[in-house]
């Protein structure tokens, strides 16, 4: 009797045991249990991407005459609705601008703020070092408050909005409503009272060790287009001094601007 047990319990066992384990993948089955699928991520919001730094993003606008990509970057809080705009380079024979644009973008993002930053909006214009654009075009008598017909190295175009890359810009200003626009020039050195709110020029003019003036209120200009079409907002010119920018004094523009804002 004790061997025909033993016999019938050898024989038992192993199905017992499958049947156990058919049971705990039915049972793991029921309550979702996927002990191979990763944990599931948490949400990550504008200040948390990579290593507590705000986010960016990279929105193309258009091409230029000769078909070049125009390019924003987006830094820092996309929830904002009062972005900063910073503009590096209208005109082509003005390219040290540009430095300033790329070092706000290689910055950390500013936190619960939204900067966009346009490092070139004339590109054919700097692969020739050219003020105006491909099609011979000074882009910053283009816009359409108080234009007229300039002729020569202001060539104003045909009307306003001529050209692709004011059009492209016009509809991105009216698309976000930046609260400031920065526009960077040469060669004058100094912060231009524009025409918006004075104290923030005056205010970006001694972070910056430059002193304010007024300068001609050109007829085409984007920014007293923007000053005009957009109340309430600053738009201005910072007129950098002839030739290439040291990093100290990329960095002191640059760091500026997230000051300011």
């Amino acid at each position: 009797m004790r061997v025909r047990t033993r016999t019938w319990l050898l024989v038992a066992a192993p199905a017992l045991v499958l049947s156990l384990a058919l049971l705990g993948e039915a049972a793991a089955d029921e309550i979702g249990d996927d002990t191979s699928a990763p944990p599931p991520r948490p949400a990550v919001s504008p200040g948390t991407l990579r290593g507590e730094r705000a986010a960016r993003w990279r929105l193309v606008l258009g091409r230029s005459v000769q078909g070049r990509l125009i390019v924003a970057e987006r830094l820092g809080d996309p929830r904002s609705e009062r972005p900063t705009l910073v503009v590096g380079c209208i005109h082509g024979n003005e390219p040290a601008r540009i430095a300033i644009a790329r070092d706000l973008i290689a910055d950390p993002s500013p936190r619960g703020e939204s900067l966009l930053v346009i490092p070139v909006l004339n590109p054919d214009g700097v692969a020739a070092m050219t003020r105006q654009n491909a099609h011979s075009i000074d882009l910053n008598r283009n816009f359409p408050w108080r234009w007229r017909h300039l002729g020569g190295v202001f060539d104003s175009g045909p009307h306003p909005l001529s050209e692709p890359e004011s059009r492209i810009t016009q509809r991105f200003i009216l698309q976000h409503r930046p609260v400031i626009s920065i526009w960077f020039h040469q060669h004058a050195d100094l912060v231009d009272a524009s025409g918006g709110t004075v104290a923030i020029e005056r205010r970006y003019a001694r972070l910056t060790h430059m002193q304010l003036r007024r300068l001609t209120r050109y007829p085409g200009s984007p920014v007293g287009w923007e000053n005009h079409v957009m109340p309430g907002t600053t738009a201005f010119v910072v007129e950098l001094r002839a030739g290439r920018l040291s990093p100290a004094a990329v960095e002191l523009f640059s760091d500026a601007i997230l000051r300011l804002i």
